[in-house]
This record gives C-alpha cells, structure tokens and sequence, in this order.
C-alpha cells in the first residue's frame, strides 16, 4: 500500500478527508484563496491577530 501511494497510484485517506466530499473541499479551497486575494494587508493581519487572540484565549 505505501508503495501504490507513493507512486500515486491511490491517496491516502488522512482523517481529516475522511466522509468528507472531495468537490466540496476543491471548492472550499478556491473560495478561501478568492476571499484572500481580495483583502487588504490590514485585513488580513487583523483577521491573523484575532484569531491568534481566539486560539491562545487571550480575547
């Protein structure tokens, strides 16, 4: 099995895309990369401190 995935044969399921639909995560992924590219270096920084805040319970 380690061989048929490296050489591309078949992916491995992680646990992450495990029950997961792989058009909704190709989706999910264009839609993030849209909504940044449209936002601000200010934006996006404060988008990044909030959510370091959120992660490290500092709110």
């Amino acid at each position: 099995m380690v061989a048929k995935i490296a050489t591309g044969e078949i992916e491995e399921q992680t646990e992450q895309d495990v029950g997961k639909d792989k058009a909704a995560q190709a989706m999910g992924r264009k839609g993030g990369e849209a909504r940044a590219s449209k936002l601000t270096p200010e934006q996006r920084k404060e988008i990044a401190r909030k959510a370091a805040a959120k992660r490290w319970g500092k709110e």
